[in-house]
């Protein structure tokens, strides 16, 4: 079994280089943001992640979270982990100094967050969850709930939970039916049950803070009669001790196809009386508050695909180097790793360009997000947002997708040994499977994606990000180094079709919405491929100018191959699926529904 090395080399790169970390550095409450501090994060998350996380990750597949009695149990060691997750203070890295915080920016904990989840991507699962719920609270709490909950909730010492979906709902919730009826002394019972609730569930911390969507008697129909509740699982007395059992219960878990050390819950709530809960926010505005937690979870499941991304490409390099099979094509004449084979090089090669890419992309989305809290300008918080906004569903949908891939390509390069569990290598794909479902389809995203995030505004933010595109690809055209100019080439093709794809978008929308939805998972796919090529496309100009300029790192020279490498066998995609969004809508939609 490999074992898992955070790629500290190209973290700092992308956050250096195309992050810029020196910005956001600058922006207030981040003064204290150095190179030094940065490194000293990073290689202690690393010791953590490799030393303790990873070797807990094939027990954790193989045993699975245990229910019984209305309980979660841990596999061995997870409990124990995650005491040392939270003394260590890692649960308050990105959390607000006022309750507790860390305050660092979020382009930090981005390269953290990487890799808790490629080291154990079902025990990353609860600090996610829980950094949503903190978010929500600190976004619309009251004061009381913020002082009753946030303190511990980003120690670590509570977790939490987000509960949407339902066993009639799935992911349309107008039809949620969980009632929160109102009591005199301003808390309400909270009636109903709630499925595919991550961490729901488990004894690795003392109390678990449950945010529901329920509707209150006298709520209208749909979504604008949804509120959001804080649901305890443990009440808390005036004193922040913890006080008697809430009728909220963990009925059962999901058998799932990977992710088993991850409890997936379905939740009871008011079987014995109503579970006592207070109200967040403001009455029927509970999804608003709710697609907080949802924008924040969303980017951690895109972190996802690229961290397994990443553990599947390490596991199959490993291999590649120790297996011995087949003679060379030329020059040997015995038998030779396979990663002498040009088609296991291939593979290796579009496992390793898309981590990259797919890395970049996060990162930066990641220093924007900090760029649109933080700028003292308005005008440019609004212009980052913006940013973040449309590409919200960019990272979740297209580095998913393609994490699915490097973990089936991982499998594929192991051979038949891949299909073996003890190899490790079928682990990663089943863990990256659930990836493209959970916290909306890819599906689901790439509706928002052209929908409120294209056509709703004519397209404006994407045009001004496809300028900054051309403006990078007009920097490397012509270029006197062969490699620079192979790229800009290829990268001028694709964005010509991520802007022929935009233009129908746009144009079409309004007029037959079948048609440009048909195409909407085809039209995400092509912006994230292009989106990835023009970070590698910045990266190979950096790489350049740093080998120019006497540094004789091999890392950049690598660098600037893997770039050539993914425009010439990843981004040549691009053509193909802007073809699929403006022409394929009518086959998409031709046969009758009786057909199938």
């Amino acid at each position: 079994m490999s074992t898992y090395s955070a790629p500290l080399k190209d973290m700092q790169f992308v956050l250096n280089e195309l992050a810029e970390l020196d910005q956001v550095a600058k922006l207030p409450g981040c003064e204290e943001v150095t190179p030094d501090l940065v490194e000293a994060i990073l290689d202690e998350a690393n010791k953590f992640a490799s030393g303790v996380l990873a070797p807990l990750n094939r027990a954790g597949d193989e045993i699975g979270a245990q229910w019984a009695d209305k309980a979660v149990t841990m596999p061995k060691g997870f409990k124990e982990a995650y005491l040392q997750f939270v003394e260590n203070g890692w649960p308050a890295l990105s959390c607000e100094p006022e309750h507790g915080g860390q305050g660092l920016p979020k382009t930090i904990s981005v390269a953290v967050q990487e890799m808790w989840k490629a080291a154990n991507m079902a025990f990353s699962l609860c600090p996610m969850l829980t950094m949503g719920a903190v978010e929500a609270l600190e976004l619309v709490g009251t004061d009381e709930q913020k002082a009753t909950y946030l303190p511990k909730m980003i120690s670590g010492e509570w977790t939490g939970t987000m509960n949407l979906t339902e066993p009639q709902a799935g992911s349309d919730l107008a039809a949620v039916r969980t009632r929160a009826v109102p009591q005199e002394d301003g808390t309400y019972r909270v009636f109903g049950q709630k499925i595919f609730i991550t961490y729901g569930d488990h004894d690795m911390a003392e109390n678990t803070i449950h945010l529901v969507l329920a509707r209150t008697p006298d709520a209208p129909e749909g979504v604008k009669g949804i509120s959001l509740f804080v649901v305890p699982k443990f009440l808390v007395n005036a004193d922040g001790s913890l006080g008697e059992r809430n009728d909220a219960w963990c009925v059962s878990i999901e058998h799932k196809l990977g992710i088993h050390a991850s409890p997936t819950c379905v939740l009871a709530f008011g079987d014995s009386g109503g579970a006592v809960g207070t109200l967040v926010g403001k009455e029927n505005e509970g999804l608003k508050y709710m697609f907080v937690m949802m924008n924040a979870a969303r980017f951690a499941v895109g972190l996802e695909g690229l961290a397994i991304a990443e553990r599947a490409y390490q596991k199959a390099v490993v291999y590649a180097r120790d297996r011995v099979q087949g003679r060379a094509i030329e020059g040997s004449s015995g038998s030779v790793a396979i990663i002498r084979h040009p088609d296991v090089r291939r593979m290796l090669m579009l496992m390793r360009t898309q981590v990259e890419a797919m890395r970049a992309l996060a990162y930066v989305v990641a220093a924007a997000t900090d760029m649109a809290l933080r700028h003292p300008d308005a005008a440019e918080r609004a212009r980052q947002q913006a940013f973040v906004d449309l590409m919200i569903p960019v990272v979740k949908g297209w580095l998913t997708e393609t994490g699915n891939d490097v973990a089936t390509l991982g499998i594929q390069v192991h051979g038949g040994m891949g299909y073996i569990e003890e190899t490790g290598a079928a682990q990663f794909f089943r863990d990256a499977r659930i990836t493209t479902i959970y916290e909306g389809t890819t599906g689901i995203q790439a509706m928002d994606l052209i929908g409120r995030k294209i056509a709703r505004e004519g397209g404006t933010t994407l045009k001004m990000v496809i300028a900054r595109m051309k403006q990078t690809q007009g920097e490397l055209a012509n270029h006197a180094n062969p490699d620079l100019a192979a790229i800009a080439a290829e990268l001028e093709q694709g964005i010509a079709a991520l802007a022929r794809a935009a233009d129908y978008i746009v144009a079409t929308y309004g007029k037959d919405v079948r048609a440009v939805a048909a195409g909407a998972v085809p039209f995400l796919l092509l912006m994230g491929i292009v989106s990835g090529g023009w970070m590698m496309a910045r990266a190979a100009r950096v790489a350049h100018d740093k080998a120019s300029a006497g540094d004789g790192d091999p890392f950049y020279p690598a660098k600037i191959v893997s770039a050539r490498f993914y425009a010439e066998h990843v981004l040549t995609a691009a053509a193909g699926l802007a073809k699929e969004v403006v022409q394929g809508g009518a086959s998409a939609l031709a046969l009758d529904e009786a057909m199938f």
